[in-house]
């Protein structure tokens, strides 16, 4: 079983940055896909960002391409979200999340944490 658990989300002007952190509990990090999600007041959670076991090959919603940047560090269970050039129509709650195939695909099986609120004003 893996437990998550986001932090660094905040108030921000559009225009500026955040990062945001993902702290992994449980056994053989490594062996999971990590990803990002965000969902906005009113809409469905959707994708953001995913990386695969051995920070080889990362994956993009086309909103934040170019603009957000997924990280992990297998030595400290760490995953992490890189947001700059933000927009107000970022503004939602962020979920860090973890699973054994890559999370876009599909989160069956996989794991959440609680989520950190993202608020950009314009």
């Amino acid at each position: 079983q893996v437990q998550l658990v986001e932090s660094g989300g905040g108030l921000v002007q559009a225009g500026g940055s955040l990062r945001l952190s993902c702290a992994a509990s449980g056994r053989a990090f490594s062996t999971y896909a990590m990803g990002w999600f965000r969902q906005a007041p009113g809409k469905e959670r959707g994708f953001v960002a995913a990386i695969m076991f051995s920070d080889t090959s990362t994956y993009y919603s086309d909103p934040v391409k170019g603009r957000f940047t997924i990280s992990r560090d297998n030595a400290k269970n760490m995953v992490y979200l890189q947001l700059n050039s933000l927009e107000p129509e970022d503004t939602a709650v962020y979920y860090c999340a973890a699973n054994r195939v890559r999370p876009d695909v599909t989160m069956r099986g996989g794991y959440w944490g609680q989520g950190t609120q993202v608020t950009v004003s314009s």
